[in-house]
């Protein structure tokens, strides 16, 4: 069931091996969602708000160990593009090894740095001690995840997507079930939801673990004699480690984004937990298209076929695209019911709703960042994007949360933060795929593959919201919600009938002298810092 991509239709086997990868990731996201959707039903807001906060630290840890098997796919990539059947062997063998040591370091300093990371991100006090019970079981189980994704990345490098996608259907459906018993029936509340996710990820591992046991290729697991190349875990190393700060450091950065969104209270907090859901489930196809372009540009590179590994990238940006476009209009329009699959509250689902309608239009800028990251590892140079990311997302994005929320004090720029996060990333990235100058020589011709003009994300974020942004006077009322004390914070009313009136008026008022200075100080330092950076 394994796929070589070195010939045939390009469009063709991108989608044949995307959409069992894609279907795959949708159930794999239905872990958590389903957590949220039975707890915020059936338990309440504080639940809620509970799964929603502990969203950036299951990421942060577990991207470490995304970004290292990142590497180990690569490797093996190259390797079977390469026809080198050994070192295939070697590889797997390694890399199980790894990850086997990895599932133990994990599960302890994940539980341990709990209650340090919940209070760095400012949890409230009714919604600490759930978070804190919730986080602890999971990652008391995270090795079955762990597991899985090492499995399932070792198909997907040798072109097998589709056994991962039957497994992770299998496991969903294992979850709800769990759920629904757990949080319904025997009223567990908030541990019976990661109880349910912990069994579901160790039955999925269980099940990749077999299928590599069993199969006859040179990418199968013998337990007995093994044993880790250094030569390979070097490469591992080297490509993977890059990879991992990027989403470790990255994800890490979203725990101070959670941190400022902690600050509007509860309510805020769940309507936040249900757009991140929903977003996780929207910008699938970008994040899908950018592992096929890894393993796409692995192959190819492996076997030398650098013009094919080129074209490949360019319509995998295309697809992702257009795919995009598709899903943005019925998000737009069925923001309200999508987010009061999570909570009933009016005030729940209003933030939510304005968190989907701000936030999405910049998909459209995401994808190019992911698709181009995604082709840099295939043809191993995980560097580049890696800085590129973390100058962008970390640096940049959390200077400018701290100054925003110093200066206002409200929800906007809270929100903005991912936005602006992706026009600088999106902006850099251009100029470097542009740029004559490369670290390694020979991935130019990947560089330069995708011919984006420079700044062009940077002129849509300004036009966007020179046009399209509310006025002070006709803003929706969430804009308005101001930093307070917390015990202030649940007393606050979501809407005034004032701002209401305002709101339905639509009346065309200026934009205030200080905000329309702020808007052209981030427009020209996103246009003026990537040209800074070029030494």
């Amino acid at each position: 069931m394994d796929m070589t991509m070195t010939e045939g239709n390009i469009f063709r086997q991108l989608l044949l091996f995307s959409l069992p990868l894609l279907a795959g990731n949708f159930f794999q996201q239905c872990y958590n969602t389903v957590d949220s959707i039975v707890l915020g039903n059936f338990v309440g807001r504080s639940a809620l708000a509970a799964v929603g906060t502990t969203t950036p630290i299951i990421n942060t840890l577990i991207g470490l160990f995304l970004g290292l098997s990142t590497g180990i796919g690569v490797v093996i990539s190259q390797f079977y593009g390469a026809r080198e059947d050994k070192k295939v062997s070697q590889a797997v063998q390694t890399s199980l090894l790894l990850v086997l040591l990895l599932c133990v370091a994990f599960t302890i300093v994940g539980v341990l740095m709990v209650p340090f990371m919940l209070r760095l991100m400012a949890t409230p006090a009714d919604v600490l001690p759930e978070a804190t019970l919730y986080l602890r079981i999971y990652f008391a189980g995270v090795a079955g995840l762990m597991l899985y994704n090492l499995g399932s990345g070792i198909l997907r490098a040798v072109g097998d997507s589709r056994r991962p996608l039957y497994f992770l259907i299998f496991s969903a459906a294992v979850n709800t079930v769990l759920d629904l018993l757990f949080v319904a029936v025997f009223h567990w509340g908030i541990a019976g939801a990661a109880i349910a996710t912990v069994i579901a990820q160790a039955l999925s591992a269980v099940l990749v673990l077999v299928v590599l046991t069993r199969t006859q290729g040179s990418y199968r697991i013998v337990w007995k004699g093994m044993r880790m190349d250094k030569g390979i875990l070097r490469n591992m190393f080297w490509i993977g480690i890059p990879s991992a700060l990027q989403l470790a450091i990255t994800s890490f950065s979203n725990v101070f984004v959670q941190s400022y969104v902690n600050r509007f209270a509860s309510s805020c907090m769940a309507g936040w937990a249900a757009y991140q859901k929903i977003d996780a489930f929207a910008i699938l196809p970008m994040t899908t298209l950018s592992v096929s372009a890894t393993t796409f540009v692995g192959q190819n590179v492996g076997a030398g076929n650098w013009d094919r590994a080129k074209q490949g990238i360019r319509t995998a940006m295309a697809m992702a695209t257009v795919i995009t476009l598709i899903i943005l209009v019925p998000l737009m329009i069925f923001a309200g019911p999508l987010c009061s699959l999570f909570n009933q509250e009016t005030e729940v689902i209003g933030y939510g709703v304005y968190f989907i309608r701000l936030i999405s239009p910049f998909y459209l800028l995401a994808n190019f960042n992911q698709i181009y990251a995604g082709a840099l590892r295939g043809a191993g140079d995980a560097k580049m994007p890696m800085f590129i990311m973390l100058g962008s997302f970390v640096v940049f994005r959390q200077i400018y949360l701290y100054l925003t929320y110093r200066w206002f004090g409200t929800l906007l720029p809270v929100a903005l933060g991912y936005p602006v996060g992706w026009v600088m990333c999106s902006t850099s990235a251009a100029r470097v795929m542009l740029s004559s100058r490369t670290t390694v020589k020979k991935y130019r011709k990947i560089r330069i593959s995708i011919p984006v003009p420079p700044h062009l994300a940077v002129i849509f974020f300004f036009l966007y919201h020179t046009k399209s942004m509310p006025k002070k006077q006709q803003r929706e009322p969430f804009l308005n919600v101001r930093k307070l004390p917390l015990k202030q914070k649940n007393q606050h009313p979501p809407c005034s009938s004032a701002e209401d009136t305002a709101l339905r008026s639509r009346k065309k008022l200026p934009i205030s002298a200080s905000r329309q200075r702020l808007r052209s100080a981030i427009f020209w330092g996103a246009y003026t810092c990537p040209l800074l950076t070029q030494t």
